[in-house]
C-alpha cells in the first residue's frame, strides 16, 4: 500500500511552492499534482526529483472529481498529505462580476475543494496531514471582493471544524491564511482595467508563505498567517465590528 500526497493548484504560485519547498522528513511513494495547466504540472517534474503522478483537468467538472475518486478505489493508497491549493477571486462591485465567474469562484473555491477533502478522508489514517488554503478576507466580508471572501470565510470554517472532528484519529489540519501574495491571482482576479484594488501595503513571496505554513502544521496550529502585517491584521480584523472594517477598507481602496 502506497504513501501519497495531494496538491491542488500545483501548477503555480503557493500551491508550486508546497511542492518545492517540502520539507525533506515528508517522504511519499507518489505526490499527486492536480490543475487545470497539463503542462505546467508536467513541467514540475524538472523542478524536483520526487515522483510526480500528474492528475489534470478543472476541478469545477465532476468528471475530474470523479477521475479521481476513481483513482483512489483502484488503488487504495493511504493519503498521508492533502493541499487544497486551487482558487481564484474576482475584483468588483457584486452585481457588476459575471454571475458564471462568481458561480464558479463558489463552485472551485468551496465546492471543489470540499469534494476532493471528502474523497480523501476515507484513505487517511493516524499522521495524515490536511492543509487548507484560506485566506486573510476568510476573516472578514470584503466590499468588491465579495464572493472571494465568502468563500474563504467557508474554507476557513470548514478547515477549522475539520481539526476538530478529526483531531482524535490523529488527523493535523492546518487553514492557511495569506495576505496579497506574489501569485497569478491577479491576473484572474482583474475585471476590467479600472484600478478597483489601490493599495495593498505588502505584497508578499508565495515561497515564504508555504515555508510558515510548513512550521505551522507541524506545530499543529488552528491558521497559518505568514508575515507581521498580515497576522497583525488578523488580530485586529477578530476584534473590530463589520461595519468599521467595511468603512476602513472602503476609505483605504477610495471606493465608493
Amino acid at each position: 500500500m502506497s504513501n501519497i500526497a495531494i496538491i491542488t493548484g500545483a501548477s503555480s504560485g503557493i500551491g508550486k511552492e508546497f511542492l518545492l519547498t517540502m520539507p525533506k522528513d515528508k517522504v511519499y511513494d507518489e505526490i499527486w499534482v492536480m490543475a487545470r495547466n497539463r503542462q505546467a504540472l508536467l513541467d514540475l517534474s524538472n523542478l524536483t526529483d520526487k515522483n510526480l503522478v500528474v492528475v489534470d483537468g478543472d476541478l469545477t467538472d465532476n468528471r475530474v472529481i470523479d477521475r479521481l475518486i476513481a483513482k483512489l478505489e483502484e488503488e487504495k493508497p493511504v493519503v498521508k498529505l492533502l493541499i487544497n491549493c486551487s482558487g481564484f477571486g474576482k475584483f468588483g462591485k457584486t452585481g457588476d462580476v459575471n454571475m458564471d465567474e462568481s458561480l464558479n469562484m463558489i463552485d472551485l473555491n468551496c465546492r471543489a475543494l470540499t469534494a476532493v477533502t471528502l474523497a480523501c478522508l476515507p484513505y487517511m489514517e493516524r499522521g495524515s496531514e490536511i492543509m487548507q488554503v484560506a485566506s486573510i478576507a476568510g476573516f472578514a466580508p470584503i466590499p468588491y471582493l465579495n464572493v472571494y471572501a465568502a468563500s474563504k470565510a467557508y474554507v476557513l470554517s470548514f478547515a477549522h471544524t475539520l481539526k476538530s472532528e478529526y483531531k482524535k484519529q490523529g488527523i493535523k489540519v492546518l487553514a492557511v491564511c495569506p495576505f496579497w501574495t506574489k501569485t497569478q491571482f491577479f491576473d484572474r482576479a482583474k475585471n476590467s482595467d479600472e484600478q478597483i484594488i489601490k493599495k495593498y501595503f505588502v505584497m508578499y513571496d508565495p515561497k515564504k508563505v508555504a515555508i510558515r505554513a510548513w512550521k505551522d502544521l507541524k506545530h499543529n496550529r488552528y491558521t497559518s498567517s505568514y508575515g507581521a502585517f498580515n497576522k497583525f491584521l488578523v488580530f485586529l480584523m477578530k476584534l473590530t465590528p463589520v461595519r468599521l472594517k467595511h468603512f476602513v477598507w472602503k476609505k483605504v481602496q477610495k471606493l465608493d
